[in-house]
């Protein structure tokens, strides 16, 4: 199943209206941002997470910000550190290499997202290609992220 196939299947099970933008080839989400001329603030990246017991966790942030993995512990009780591509490549078979969609349930993943982006009236997506972003509503991102945990545990990184 492609990615985009997927995600579709997943929003269209779960009744969230999204639809697709798409771009010309990007190698990161800052530039996929731009190059679909929206604000960075708004693209939301995924981060898989493993913790000290081996439970995964996609986190949800804008993409101009980086994790803080001290409020990430001190907001969940829990020591995180990244997945490795080599970790990350068999779970996201369906997707490229860093095009990771935000859409953690149709992967079977707990999530937990930065309070920066429920604040933001348009949300957009990796769609698991190096082309596309998934834009979303503000009230279609709140369904989407509706029982996943939440918080403020990212800080701006300046480009």
């Amino acid at each position: 199943m492609s990615t985009i196939n997927r995600v579709e299947e997943y929003l269209t099970d779960q009744s969230i209206q999204y639809d697709v933008v798409h771009h010309a080839q990007s190698d990161s989400s800052l530039n996929s941002a731009r190059l679909a001329k929206i604000s960075p603030m708004k693209l939301a990246k995924a981060v898989v997470l493993e913790d000290h017991e081996g439970r995964r966790m996609m986190a949800l942030l804008p993409s101009t910000h980086k994790i803080s993995f001290h409020k990430l512990t001190d907001e969940l009780n829990r020591d995180f550190h990244l997945l490795t591509e080599k970790q990350l490549t068999p779970l996201f078979d369906d997707c490229a290499l860093g095009a990771i969609p935000a859409v953690s349930h149709a992967y079977q993943m707990d999530t937990i997202y930065d309070d920066l982006l429920i604040e933001q009236r348009d949300v957009f997506l990796e769609a698991g290609d190096h082309f596309s972003l998934i834009h979303l509503k503000h009230q279609e991102f709140r369904k989407l992220v509706k029982d996943c945990r939440h918080g403020r545990f990212s800080g701006e990184v300046f480009h």
